[in-house]
């Protein structure tokens, strides 16, 4: 049988590469054990506390760099496989590997938290009155959601992916709600309600799977939560079960999804928990945290229910449209800079999911590699509008005007950052979002051109709120302003570097990426009411 293949085909790969380096246990493993050394240090201690953090965070970037040059591109899907017993009664094991897609999210969180450290240096003064609120405990928070979203990329296991996809929130609950503005406590709140209500619904969805590869009908001899056994099942057509029962796991998987991306009606808690947050907290939500949903749609909703993706796809397809115009619309009407960029994510995040559900290599690979691109640009327009805010002390728009006359650098990365969100030709974002668009549109005509709209309102949106911060004349209470710091230099240069890098030489990043988007494409015939012909890479 072809379950019977995959299993033995899997364990012969287990039993090879547990014989070498275990290293995506260390990958995650480091940053959660450096983080507890961290909150251990006296609080006298917050200087050594920060640059213990951010050593370790180097290190796990030094340990994904080694993956990176050691993943073969022409090889097996899964590489780096780790398999050990774990709760055998549940037939759920300690399964971690790690796909091109996989891999570059890995790189990119992995480069990403260093920046985030040095950034968010100064974020917390220490205070021995207010244990809760030093910086060792700002720091340490930082790397366990470092370390949880890196075992949620490389997890093989179902069960063992759902318990960190739901254990993140905890960190990423007192990063929001004891650091920040002064309604932090609602926005984390906002923010653990609604992710905790996907993580239920998922959580049923889950036990529902189990409980579909426990039937008689199932071609497994007991329960199990191995993806890789699970997806062959699935689409080889042999797990035994009716449209109407993976229709409902699919909805249970792709809501919990949904609401972490987020997708729009599901996305209202993301304004709010990035205004409140620090800057390093809201970019770590965004461009990291965030991209373990959209990644978890291509992983599980995509290749566990390939039948009910393709059911449901115009649907999401429709919401993901509804989410790129709304997010841009709302943009264009803030007068809050910061909520102004975290209304232009949610736009983005509707790029990713049109791509992945438009269900071509193109729309995948773009959707693939715009996680990368915007968790850079959204990471340095962000920061960049951070350090600004930090030192004017308000976020409104209308208070700011000639900044370029008196700090011209961090105008001049505001406004490459800032091109780079409306996805200029020559930056990062533009090739991604560019295959997303020419993929969605050889199946879906119609939400291709709506989302191709779309730039158009971006260009405002950006374009606007530059003419009105860092042109013109310079406003009064603006002398206080200065450029960017040596600090805010080492965060930011990168992040430009990276920028012109993805959006001049992407080939390296969708050489890794495009083998497994190959594992991931769905082949469908696309529905009449939405698509006017049917076109695109086929599996």
């Amino acid at each position: 049988m072809v379950i019977e293949t995959v299993v033995i085909e899997a364990a012969v790969s287990d039993s090879v590469t547990n014989a070498g380096f275990p290293a995506l246990t260390v990958l995650w493993l480091l940053p959660l054990i450096g983080a507890g050394v961290v909150l251990a240090l006296p609080a006298r201690s917050y200087q050594f506390a920060k640059s213990l953090a951010f050593s370790v965070s180097v290190v796990v970037l030094v340990v994904a760099a080694g993956l990176v040059v050691a993943f073969d591109r022409g090889g097996e899907q899964f590489q780096f496989v780790e398999s050990h017993s774990w709760i055998p009664a549940f037939g759920t094991t300690y399964t971690l590997g790690l796909d091109g897609i996989a891999l570059v999210l890995v790189l990119l969180t992995a480069v990403l938290v260093p920046l985030l450290l040095i950034a968010g240096w100064n974020d917390v003064p220490a205070d021995p009155a207010s244990p809760k609120r030093m910086p060792h405990t700002y720091f340490a928070l930082i790397l366990v959601v470092e370390s949880m979203v890196m075992i949620s990329f490389s997890a093989l296991d179902i069960l063992l992916f759902y318990i960190f996809f739901e254990a993140m929130l905890i960190p990423m609950y007192f990063l929001i709600g004891g650091f920040g503005g002064v309604g932090r406590s609602r926005a984390a709140v906002k923010f653990l309600l609604y992710n905790l209500l996907g993580g239920l619904v998922m959580l049923a969805a889950v036990i529902g799977l189990y409980v579909v590869t426990t039937r008689d009908e199932s071609p497994f001899t007991s329960g199990t939560f191995d993806f890789r056994a699970i997806a062959s099942a699935a689409n080889s057509g042999e797990l035994g079960v009716g449209p109407g029962v993976l229709n409902a796991l699919f909805l249970g998987f792709m809501f919990a999804f949904a609401v972490k991306a987020p997708l729009w009606p599901l996305h209202s808690w993301l304004p709010d928990s990035a205004v409140e947050s620090t800057p390093s907290t809201a970019v770590l939500m965004m461009a990291v945290v965030d991209k373990v949903g959209t990644f978890a749609m291509i992983r599980y909703c995509l290749q566990l229910f390939p039948e009910s993706s393709s059911t449901f796809a115009p649907w999401i397809i429709t919401l993901a449209v509804i989410g790129i115009v709304y997010g841009a619309i709302l943009a264009i009407a803030q007068t809050d800079v910061m909520r102004l960029i975290a209304y232009t994510s949610i736009s983005h995040f509707g790029f990713i999911i049109l791509g992945i559900f438009a269900m071509t290599s193109q729309s995948q690979a773009g959707s693939a590699l715009y996680m990368v691109n915007h968790g850079v640009s959204t990471a340095a327009l962000f920061l960049i509008a951070g350090f600004l805010v930090s030192q004017r002390g308000t976020r409104s728009i209308a208070a700011y005007g000639g900044v370029q006359k008196v700090a011209p650098v961090l105008a001049w990365t505001f406004l490459v950052a800032g091109l780079a969100t409306l996805s200029l030709p020559g930056l990062a974002p533009f090739i991604s979002e560019f295959l997303v668009l020419v993929g969605t549109y050889s199946r879906y005509h119609v939400a291709a051109i709506a989302a191709t709209a779309a730039l158009v309102l971006s260009a405002i949106y950006i374009l606007w709120l530059y003419q009105r911060m860092m042109g013109g004349p310079v406003k009064e209470g603006q002398g206080t302003i200065r450029d960017l710091a040596r600090r805010e230099l080492v965060v930011v240069a990168p992040l430009i570097a990276l920028l012109l890098l993805l959006g001049i030489y992407p080939k390296p990043a969708l050489d890794v990426i495009t083998p497994a988007v190959s594992h991931t494409v769905v082949d469908e015939a696309p529905t009449p009411l939405v698509a006017d012909h049917e076109g695109g890479a086929r599996k």
